[in-house]
């Protein structure tokens, strides 16, 4: 494939602050949307737009193609998401909207974030196509039609070379976290889908930073882009942040210290390595906490299911590289742990950002060795002030059985049934509320895929809820139910 990249050196458009974009309203009902998509938004309890939507949005429901900088959990999706919606002619049964994302993780979410916002509209189908699954399916799936496909650039490649995808009727072309694509070497495989689509589409690229390449992307793919910067990347004094000096072979107890001293829900905790993956897995878990490993190394359905448990509060922490944990977005964190300080500032900003959500605050901690002194005068600039320095005798341990178990409040169990099985999360809920005989406030969240469906159960009622779901029935048939295991059994 060749290089997509002019000759002459890239021109950055000029930006627009989202900060002052945002000045004239912050509510959607300002916003040229249908009744039945603003409806949809307030049932959601979406009123008021954060200030990357209030920037980027107008532009975008106009047709201008944009480069908009924001960091996960901005708002993004959304703002991407009902523009290229209300682009969408639900009668022609055509891919009209692509969304190209770095990893499968993500594309799972902005999915589930798009068909959420689609709720208001006529049926309007979305397909997530990524590497990990069988082409088969997906091939399937794209014969009987969807109006938004969400995917990985090298798995939408292959479904284009294979002439199973159509773009020839693309309205929108999605980027997003196009810098995390440009790092994991998309940029040939994103220029080869561009050319597939139609000049007169719509370009829409988010991204977290501005490289190099996001310039040679945007004056070889877009037209006339509107450049948006949202420049405050976190509300101060919502994400604590506090250094440890401490010896590297003290790190690994060190975060079992933090554990038990701060007693956070959830908690992901980031290795430089994947050995060091492997050994504070290993540590926490013969502590007795509630631990999941992501890495590389994982085949794509133990992903998913660590995701899952995750995400719906049935894990207390979660170890990952900063390669295994992009685009992972997590509603409610409560704390960071960098068991080694990056080398890249950026990357630390990014880490830490991953907590102290919306109207949360969060805990970032940082654990520094004495060869990683550099590292932290770096963050201390990137900061532009002081970082707070404190020390592990400040951690209190009660000792002994004195000391409560720190288990997560929820356990997930897996049903054998998806989307293809016409499985509903309504109907999940309503076998667990009625003959089952629970509380809907002992349901967590429920995820159904193709296949599987996971839902999150209070710990303690999570073996009866196996019996009782496996003992009735889902949509009118027995299913088989099993209650994924960890380490606290």
């Amino acid at each position: 494939m060749t290089d997509a990249a002019p000759a002459s050196p890239p021109v950055s458009p000029p930006a627009v602050h989202a900060a002052d974009a945002s000045a004239t309203t912050l509510s959607f009902d300002r916003l040229p949307l249908a009744p039945s998509a603003l409806a949809n938004l307030r049932q959601l309890g979406y009123l008021q737009m954060t200030p990357i939507q209030a920037a980027s949005l107008p532009p975008a429901l106009a047709g201008q193609d944009l480069i908009a900088q924001a960091k996960t959990g901005s708002g993004k999706t959304a703002a991407f998401a009902l523009s290229l919606l209300a682009r969408l002619n639900p009668r022609r049964f055509a891919v009209q909207a692509l969304v190209l994302c770095p990893t499968r993780e993500l594309a799972d979410q902005v999915t589930g974030e798009i068909r959420r916002l689609a709720r208001g509209a006529e049926n309007i189908k979305v397909l997530t196509l990524c590497g990990g699954s069988t082409m088969r399916p997906q091939i399937s799936s794209l014969e009987h039609g969807a109006h938004v496909v969400v995917g990985t650039p090298g798995r939408i490649l292959d479904h284009l070379q294979r002439a199973s995808l159509d773009l020839s009727a693309l309205d929108t072309l999605v980027l997003d976290e196009a810098d995390r694509m440009l790092d994991m070497g998309f940029y040939d495989d994103i220029a080869t889908v561009a050319k597939a689509c139609p000049k007169t589409r719509q370009t829409l690229l988010f991204s977290a930073t501005y490289p190099e390449g996001i310039a040679r992307l945007s004056q070889a793919f877009l037209r006339q882009p509107q450049r948006i910067t949202l420049p405050e990347q976190h509300e101060a004094g919502k994400i604590r942040q506090r250094f440890y000096e401490v010896d590297a072979d003290r790190k690994l107890a060190a975060v079992g210290l933090l554990l038990h001293h701060y007693r956070p829900v959830s908690t992901l905790a980031f290795c430089n390595t994947r050995q060091q993956c492997r050994d504070l897995l290993q540590q926490l878990r013969a502590e007795g906490f509630v631990a999941l490993a992501l890495h590389g190394e994982m085949e794509q359905r133990e992903r998913d299911q660590v995701l899952v448990q995750f995400a719906n509060r049935s894990c207390s922490v979660l170890v990952a590289t900063d390669v295994a944990a992009r685009g992972l977005d997590i509603d409610q964190l409560e704390a960071v742990i960098n068991v080694d300080v990056t080398p890249d500032t950026e990357v630390h900003v990014h880490r830490i950002g991953r907590t102290g959500r919306v109207d949360q605050a969060g805990w970032a901690f940082s654990l520094v060795s004495g060869n990683q002194m550099a590292r932290v005068d770096n963050i201390e600039k990137a900061l532009g002030h002081e970082i707070e320095w404190h020390t592990l005798g400040e951690l209190q341990k009660p000792p002994g059985k004195s000391r409560p178990p720190l288990l997560p409040p929820m356990a997930t169990l897996q049903i054998l049934g998806g989307r293809k099985d016409k499985i509903r999360p309504g109907d999940v809920l309503g076998a667990l509320t009625g003959e089952a005989g629970f509380s809907k406030e002992q349901v967590g969240k429920i995820n159904v895929t193709d296949t599987t469906t996971y839902v999150a159960v209070e710990r303690g009622i999570a073996r009866e809820a196996v019996r009782k779901l496996a003992a009735g029935t889902l949509k009118g048939k027995r299913v088989k139910v099993h209650l994924l295991q960890d380490s606290a059994g």
